[in-house]
């Protein structure tokens, strides 16, 4: 199955195994994302429904793309300016095309359960806390 997804303003054909590199997105390397704008999508010569449907990928690696320099000249004018510029890029593999290919990832299914534990512990040490002002101001009146 294949699908024509935007991001960044540009448009790409992907289809599972791909590799593309896109406008920059945020995320390190090995991270998953989803690419949720699907223009179209199909199986050879027949269009499929796009409502629901996402382009699940795996971010390789940040790079940037090569320089291009920009000049400007006008003549007799003694006017001369050079810029060059790198764009920032994001490479992408493509791991599915589909509606389960839209399941989170399993780094934001374990951010809860690391917040539920953390908040378990959170009454320990603050009754832990609270136990040692009470023990110094005790052993301050057995000093008086």
């Amino acid at each position: 199955m294949f699908a024509i997804v935007r991001t960044g303003g540009k448009q790409y054909r992907v289809a599972a195994g791909d590799k593309i590199a896109v406008e920059k997105l945020p995320g390190e390397a090995g991270d998953k994302v989803s690419l949720d704008d699907v223009l179209l999508a199909g199986e050879g010569d027949k269009p499929a429904d796009t409502k629901g449907l996402s382009v699940s990928a795996e971010i390789i690696a940040q790079e940037r793309g090569e320089k291009i320099i920009i000049f400007k000249k006008k003549r007799r004018h003694n006017y001369r300016r050079k810029q060059g510029h790198r764009q920032s890029l994001t490479l992408l593999r493509i791991l599915g095309v589909g509606k389960e290919a839209a399941k989170p990832d399993a780094k934001k299914e374990a951010a809860p359960k690391a917040e539920a534990e953390a908040e378990k512990a959170a009454p320990v040490k603050k009754a832990a806390a609270a136990k040692k002002p009470a023990a110094k101001k005790a052993a301050a009146k057995k000093a008086d």
